[in-house]
């Protein structure tokens, strides 16, 4: 079985592959001060309930945008299941796909996961959304190469600047207003509309724009845990698949794990 971590600015996800199959998936958390030995407590619990022995995860890759998270992990998979891990990104598991922008090197690894898996998946241009604590949009051309992208804050980031900024403006939920009125009236209302409608009608804008410039059908492909009450808001993704970072581990593991 492979165990495939993908570390962000949130939490963590750790999902269990036996073979192509997605057995099981856990969120934590992010805390660059977890020690190893913390990660094997709670995931041992997790494993057991499963049913899955240590010694049945066999592979474990990471892709991480947390470089304090990176050394306490490397200890889990070498103490615990003594594994050296594959690491999205170095060595043999170099992302295999040209990299289109000024610095190459600043590509994060969630970015170039979402693009490893979507190209997999469809194929030919496209754009790859992903919710996370910023919101990342990803240019892939028909060859598979990444060829830039936009980055924005995320709706929670928004939302968190908005009510710690001002002194009276309430905490809310993000969810879909009742109506698809924009036209708010009272305060909390107000907020949601402009919170949810407005990182609506910027994706459209942007995304709009975007497949302006490329110049060619484009396909949009939307992830993260937001992506799905979204799309039930507008008709600018063609795909919206949750779990298309661990798919990208999952498929960069496979490669690396081929070549010998």
């Amino acid at each position: 079985m492979l165990l495939a971590i993908d570390v962000g600015n949130t939490n963590l996800v750790f999902a269990l592959f036996d073979g192509e199959d997605l057995r099981a998936r856990w969120r934590i958390s992010t805390d660059g001060r977890r020690t190893g030995d913390e990660y094997a407590v709670w995931l041992f619990q997790l494993l057991g309930i499963e049913g899955v022995a240590r010694e049945d995860i066999t592979h474990i890759i990471f892709g991480s945008v947390v470089p304090r998270a990176d050394h306490n992990l490397t200890v889990l998979c070498e103490k615990y299941f003594g594994i050296t891990p594959i690491v999205a990104g170095h060595g043999e598991a170099g992302w295999g796909f040209e990299i289109d922008v000024d610095l190459p090197s600043t590509l994060g690894a969630d970015r170039a996961l979402n693009c490893i898996a979507a190209h997999e998946m469809i194929g030919g241009d496209m754009i790859v959304v992903d919710f996370g604590t910023a919101t990342k949009f990803e240019v892939v051309d028909y060859n598979g190469a990444y060829k830039g992208g936009i980055i924005a804050p995320g709706i929670n980031l928004s939302l968190d600047a908005l009510v710690g900024r001002t002194a009276k403006l309430p905490r809310i939920a993000i969810e879909a207003p009742e109506t698809k009125s924009v036209i708010g009236r009272n305060t909390e209302d107000q907020m949601l509309i402009g919170v949810f409608w407005g990182y609506v009608a910027m994706m459209e804008g942007l995304i709009a724009r975007m497949k302006n410039e490329i110049g060619r059908p484009t396909k949009v492909v939307a992830t993260g845990g937001l992506s799905v009450l979204f799309d039930d808001h507008t008709g600018i993704f063609d795909v919206v698949d949750t779990d298309l970072t661990i798919r990208g581990l999952q498929l960069l593991a496979r490669r690396t794990i081929s070549k010998g």
